[in-house]
């Protein structure tokens, strides 16, 4: 079987604020340029990495703004995030739990700090995704799915070495809760130091890992340390991540999709037109209404 080998490790990027809650790492699109579907259908990945927020009565955040076609993926390391969309959909999630916004045809969401966390402060960490949507699906009714981490699918590891958490997808026939509109792979592996995890994902899909803790060894060559993401080649299927500390890490792969793509600010679209209608269709209050 042939290896999936690593093409590069990528250093976090220089920090941003996006509103004034969340300082990210801008990983793709635009930290190392590496177009816009060299790792569809992840379009953007957003790396919140650990950071301590002081104590505030006002929660920090990114207030009401508008998308459509594509989803929106947080997931919660360290503290905790609440989002709230003009579908009516709500929500909490903390320590290593999801949410999954489908925004579709068009939809307003905010996210910000949960208020308890908001009052105390604290280690904050977070990833935030964005998932494209093939051109069939670009209008799909928005939804909202909420994934705690008892949700997940569990596969422990031989010998008590970890598990591998299953948010989309499936591993060794575990599988994640995530509805997804094409095929991908999500997993959270959280392993002690010396464990071994074997990974095999389709060659043509395009993958990728982000250590959110510790420190790793693929293939028994190439090392990748906090907050580092490994960008894997097109090359081969199979391939080993090692723990060299104790760890977690963010496990993406996914079937690309093989079509025209034009992005601009929080629209995904296939086409300049439909952007420019999408923000015709925003002016004209068509995504629906949220303070």
């Amino acid at each position: 079987m042939a290896i999936k080998t690593v093409q590069q490790v990528l250093a976090p990027p220089d920090p941003h604020m996006v509103g004034d809650g969340f300082r990210v790492h801008n990983f793709f699109p635009g930290g190392y340029n590496m177009g816009k579907k060299r790792m569809s259908p992840f379009f953007l990945l957003d790396y919140n990495s650990l950071v301590d927020f002081a104590a505030r009565e006002t929660p920090r955040g990114v207030g009401v703004h508008p998308h459509r076609g594509f989803e929106t993926v947080t997931i919660a390391y360290q503290g905790k995030v609440a989002h709230h969309d003009s579908a009516g959909h709500s929500g909490v999630i903390g320590e290593g739990d999801v949410q999954w916004m489908t925004a579709g045809s068009g939809i307003l969401h905010k996210e910000y700090h949960d208020a308890e966390y908001s009052r105390t402060g604290g280690p904050f960490q977070m990833v935030q995704l964005w998932v494209n949507l093939p051109q069939k699906d670009k209008m799909t009714t928005p939804k909202y799915q909420e994934i705690t981490r008892g949700r997940m699918g569990q596969y422990h590891l031989p010998g008590d070495q970890g598990t591998v958490e299953v948010i989309a997808g499936s591993y060794e026939g575990v599988k994640g809760p995530a509805h997804t509109f094409t095929p991908m792979e999500a997993y959270n592996l959280r392993v002690k130091k010396g464990a071994v995890v074997n990974l095999d994902l389709p060659a043509h899909y395009n993958t990728g890992l982000l250590v959110v803790q510790g420190g790793i060894r693929i293939n028994n060559t190439e090392k990748a340390s906090l907050d580092h993401f490994a960008l894997f080649e097109n090359n081969g299927s199979s391939f080993t991540v090692e723990a060299l500390e104790d760890s977690v890490i963010l496990v993406l792969s996914g079937e690309p999709i093989d079509e025209p793509l034009f992005a601009y600010g929080p629209f995904l679209m296939n086409t300049y037109e439909e952007v420019q209608q999408a923000y015709d269709d925003f002016n004209k209050g068509k995504f629906g209404y949220l303070e």
